[in-house]
């Protein structure tokens, strides 16, 4: 996995915790969760690609 990917992962986490800390503290439950699902959803698109881009390699070492 590409050390790149893991500290924007990261990066995104600590964003969006601290956004989620915030909104929270200051009576925005609801767009604290919503923060936290945008995150979420970033985060399994950058992992989707992965994947993607491992079965790619994976049809393309098979010749499939």
């Amino acid at each position: 996995m590409d050390v790149d990917l893991i500290f924007r992962i990261a990066a995104i986490g600590i964003i969006v915790a601290v956004l989620n800390q915030l909104l929270v503290r200051s009576g925005r439950e609801e767009q604290a969760m919503m923060t936290t699902l945008a995150g979420l959803i970033v985060v399994l698109m950058m992992i989707v690609n992965e994947i993607d881009a491992l079965f790619q390699a994976i049809k393309s070492i098979f010749q499939l």
